[in-house]
């Protein structure tokens, strides 16, 4: 026996390829195959069924971008097949290197009975096991037509990312229709040889356990007739029995396999593709589940289980029936797997809320544990929010793509800005597509970072992405990795049961503080500007509609909306997902996000007109409605009031070229070139800028990165910038008293209007950039004269700090980071924020002057142009407000971003004023929702948090007769160990320690 391992896996593979394998369908018979293509979108499945068709034959191509044809395979089981297990082998022109995204198919019954899914690795229908022989054969196949969109090597920029451009050309060429005999034996073997050469090539050359498995190998391969291999598999699996029945050791690392299929809810597909990708996963799981008694599926996404109910009710009985049965699993409790750095504060928390929501509404299913495997890094809020929302795990494992730095724990606590704490597992495994391999089992084992402390880890199952989810042949081979020498050990759980386990093995688990960064994907806080800017507008206006429908419906005969209000949160929800918010699906999903963005804003801009409208009466009185959570120039929070009259301000020339604008609390200089050369606080007799630095500079990069053209910015794009300095125009704007900037570069052009906003502490930078560039990045800085080692970035709930410095890999990795309403950094005593309406990306820079001093630059990301998966990003017209405050403490800074998000509405009435409904009488303390109980109970619902990272007492005061208070979680169903308020009457008094986030259920009397 030759210590050649080399010669034996050689030969295995050969082997396995060349006969063992084409020995599993070893009998076939062609079936007779007919098509309907759908001229447009797809259709219901009843029309599909009784659609006219025409004969295809094998190789023929077929289905252009995004069709969906509808072919009919008929055939007869042969009389002497009787006996015998028979399967229908489908293969639509299946690429098997990349399931999910191509081609795939649901195959029917004539009745319309769903029976599975096709995809490359699962091209098989069970027609009988045994048969009878004379068994008559109809199935039809819903087959859609997805282009191939990704090619890694390298990406490559296509039309085919939408039908509008995608043209017709056939994408595929249909292969084998078959009937086939399934040799059974010779199936076990293959995945006994699989198993057992997978296991043996992770072993070192040393142990004695992979001699023994090396031997008994070759006795195997010995024992098979190349020309008889179903007579002989028989007799090649008995010199197996040993080495697959040798228990494993004690000590092995045990691993929970869960059947997992991430199916992306768009990415390079679209929404309406989804909804088919899941119907096709959730019919394999469901019959997978009826074949494999050990088997435990997990489909997180109610969205995805909503799309399942409403568009195929037939397998959602199947589903329903599964989820009885525990073995199909509702995991994640959230809308959708959403990304988490950029939704706001309630967004964030109302994932949680609808998802929980849905799953125990349908299923009494309560779930504990946030599972998001493909998210890019989270943020540092998210922690109180999973508590709140009566969960109390997260599972992910995108962080093991980090670039630079390895993540230290596979297991720990997690502890957000507030001190909460969530039990947090990264899978060891390092994909969410585990296919049971023996190297993934094998890494997962080595790779696990909390061994001696811990040896329980979670490998999620199954293809994913595209959806298709666990095979019978992962399962088989599950089986064998059960208790098998030298192998970690696999048993099916649900995640339940997985969390159960790691946290009562590890009750010490490391603590990790602050937010989870991905050193990967960064540049998905830019990617897709008007797809960032209609979530934010989004979340800002169901605030107001929220807001003001619930005020009018206290106060007037006004009817909450509540079936508009839930379908349109769901509406943004789901947009919220990690490749659609980001930026980093194809062209078709964003088109169509612009267009739901704009009919959600038109619908919920009508609700709040009717509701502010009902508050304000008949009548010609001016009101200025205050949205935001702050008093505004005398309009308390949540009310309304005549306007005040502002402040003056004034624009003169200045001396050297350029003007000066002025309103007795700022000065601002802008030179001849438009640019901020001065920022003067006058009250603070302070300068913000650094000497000889001028802001309100746009700056443009090449942007190239190495790898993921939507996803990436790599570090080196700063190595080359150009300043846009040049003018074509700087002059007074329209009402004479701010300053208008033109410039053109390449083949785009910028506008930009900076003015100041009377008697406050703010320039308004008001942007419009008709964007022509490509493979370019558009920075807008300011470096400011301030010595400060941190910065704070608003996050939900709160905010999170972040150095300026870079000590550590771990902060030079941060040089692309996420922010919500304002960036904010302070000397003690005088700071600055830098606020937004609708960006998310920025950086931070500091450098030391020779003067002694410090300039620390912040720049807003505002527009890139990657060319894959969509080649036309973000090219049009855009428009930015921003606004620089200097003098701002972190509470001026939480203020500002909330008004430059929330503007005053003018609305004509009879009333001179509308009081708040509800009120808070501590700045520090921010109202993020006023609403209706979603139990449609009348109660009112507040919530709120502190803003600034300090101990706060809060005055809540009630604008209506207040009959009982409950502190509730985001459900709005009562805490039993929370404080209840100190009450008088109406009036309400609590005590926050810093970010703490309350929610109250006030019942009227």
């Amino acid at each position: 026996m030759h210590d050649d391992r080399s010669l034996v896996e050689a030969r295995l593979k050969r082997v396995l390829d060349e006969r063992i394998r084409p020995a599993v369908y070893p009998e076939s018979v062609p079936l007779e195959v007919a098509v309907w293509h759908a001229p447009g979108e797809p259709v219901p499945v009843d029309e599909g069924l009784s659609a006219p068709v025409e004969p295809i034959e094998a190789g023929a191509r077929w289905g252009a971008p995004w069709g969906t044809s509808w072919f009919r395979v008929t055939g007869t089981v042969p009389q002497e097949w009787a006996g015998r297990t028979v399967e229908a082998i489908l293969d639509l022109g299946f690429d098997e290197n990349m399931p999910g995204f191509q081609c795939e198919g649901l195959v029917y019954r004539p009745d319309g009975t769903p029976v599975k899914g096709l995809n490359p690795r699962n091209q098989w229908v069970r027609i009988g096991a045994p048969v009878e022989g004379g068994e008559e054969v109809r199935l039809h196949v819903e087959a859609a037509s997805n282009p191939v969109i990704l090619d890694y090597h390298p990406f490559r920029p296509t039309q085919l990312g939408d039908k509008e451009t995608a043209g017709s050309e056939p994408q595929y060429k249909l292969e084998r229709m078959d009937l086939a005999v399934l040799d059974e034996t010779v199936w076990q073997l293959v995945i006994d040889l699989e198993v057992l050469g997978e296991l043996m090539a992770e072993l070192p050359v040393e142990s004695a356990r992979r001699w023994d498995i090396l031997r008994a190998v070759e006795k195997s391969l010995d024992a098979v007739d190349l020309q008889n291999v179903g007579g002989t598999a028989a007799a090649a699996r008995t010199h197996l029995e040993g080495v697959l029945s040798a228990p494993a050791v004690p000590s092995a690392h045990r691993i929970s396999a869960v059947g997992h299929a991430h199916i992306d809810s768009a990415w390079l597909w679209p929404l309406r593709e989804t909804v088919r990708k899941v119907a096709r996963t959730t019919s394999n799981m469901t019959a997978l589940i009826e074949d494999e008694p050990d088997f435990v599926f997990a489909m997180s996404q109610a969205q995805q289980w909503a799309w399942v109910k409403e568009h195929r009710p037939e397998v959602w009985a199947k589903v329903k029936k599964a989820v009885a049965d525990g073995r199909f699993v509702p995991a994640g409790g959230m809308w959708v797997e959403s990304d988490t750095n950029m939704p706001g504060s309630e967004a964030m928390a109302r994932q949680f809320v609808h998802g929980k929501r849905f799953f125990l509404d349908e299923f009494g299913v309560e779930n504990e544990e946030a599972w998001l495997p493909d998210t890019f890094g989270f943020a540092a809020g998210l922690p109180q929010i999973i508590k709140a929302a009566g969960s109390k795990w997260l599972l992910t494992q995108k962080i093991s793509w980090s670039q630079t730095n390895k993540f230290p724990h596979h297991t720990f606590q997690w502890e957000g800005i507030d001190g909460t704490r969530i039990f947090t597992h990264f899978p060891p495994v390092d994909t969410y597509n585990c296919s049971m391999k023996g190297s993934e089992i094998a890494h997962a084992a080595k790779n696990f970072k909390d061994k001696g402390a811990a040896r329980h880890s979670l490998a999620p199952t199954g293809w994913g992405d595209g959806g298709g989810g666990t095979t019978r042949e992962m399962v088989a081979k599950a089986a064998r990795l059960r208790d098998l020498e030298g192998s970690a050990t696999v048993v099916w759980e649900t995640p339940e049961k997985f969390f159960e386990k790691a946290e009562a093995e590890y009750p010490n688990a490391p603590v990790w503080v602050g937010e989870l960064y991905l050193e990967l994907h960064r540049a998905t806080l830019t990617s897709q500007a008007r797809t960032k800017q209609g979530n934010r507008r989004s979340e800002h206006l169901l605030r107001e509609a929220e807001l003001w429908a619930a005020t009018a419906a206290v106060r007037t005969k006004f009817t909450y909306p509540y079936e508009e209000l839930d379908r349109l949160w769901k509406t943004v929800l789901l947009h919220q997902f990690h490749d659609i918010l980001p930026g980093s699906s194809i062209a078709w999903v964003h088109r169509e996000a612009r267009r739901t963005y704009e009919a959600v804003a038109e619908e919920l801009n009508g609700i709040i007109d009717s509701a502010q409208r009902a508050l304000a009466g008949d009548g010609t009185t001016a009101l200025a409605f205050n949205s935001a959570p702050h008093i505004r120039d005398g309009v308390p929070a949540g009310g309304a009031r005549t306007p005040a009259v502002g402040g003056e301000c004034t624009l003169v020339p200045r001396t050297d070229g350029g003007y000066v604008i002025d309103n007795g609390r700022l000065r601002i200089e802008i030179d001849e070139r438009g640019l901020v050369v001065s920022a003067f606080d006058l009250a603070a007799d302070r300068e913000t800028l650094a000497p000889g630095k001028a802001a309100n500079l746009l700056q443009i990069h090449p942007d190239f990165p190495n790898m993921w053209d939507a996803w990436d910015v790599d570090e080196f794009y700063r190595n080359t910038v150009t300043d846009l300095v040049d003018a074509d125009e700087v002059a007074p704007g329209d009402d004479g008293v701010s300053v208008r900037i033109v410039r053109t570069f390449g083949a785009s052009k910028v506008t930009q209007v900076l003015s100041l906003a009377p008697g406050e502490w703010r320039l308004d930078i008001d942007t419009e950039v008709d964007w022509h560039e490509t493979e370019k990045f558009l920075k807008l800085a300011f470096p400011l004269d301030v010595h400060a080692e941190r910065y704070a970035s608003e996050t939900q709930f709160g905010h999170f700090f972040r150095p300026t410095h870079t000590n550590t890999s771990w902060e030079s990795a941060k040089f692309e980071a996420c922010n919500h309403r304002f960036v904010h950094m302070e000397e003690p005593g005088w700071g600055v924020a830098v606020v937004n309406d609708s960006t998310y990306g920025h950086d931070v820079t500091r450098a030391v002057r020779d003067d002694g001093g410090t300039t620390t630059t912040v720049r807003v990301s505002l527009l890139r142009a990657p060319r894959f998966p969509d080649p036309e990003t973000d090219q049009g017209v855009h428009r930015f407000r921003h606004a620089l405050v200097p003098g701002a403490a972190i509470g001026d800074a939480v203020r500002e971003g909330w008004r430059i998000n929330l503007p005053e509405r003018k609305v004509v009435g009879g009333a001179s004023e509308v009081a708040p409904l509800v009120a808070v009488a501590q700045d520090a303390v921010v109202v993020t929702a006023v609403k209706l109980a979603d139990d449609g109970s009348g109660d009112v619902i507040v919530r709120f948090h502190e803003s600034r990272g300090g101990r706060s007492r809060a005055t809540l005061t009630a604008g209506f007769e207040v009959e009982t208070v409950t502190v509730t979680d985001l459900l709005e169903r009562p805490l039993a160990d929370a404080v209840a308020p100190e009450r008088d009457g109406s009036r309400l008094t609590l005590k926050l320690r810093p970010f703490e986030l309350v929610t109250l259920r006030l019942k009227r009397a």
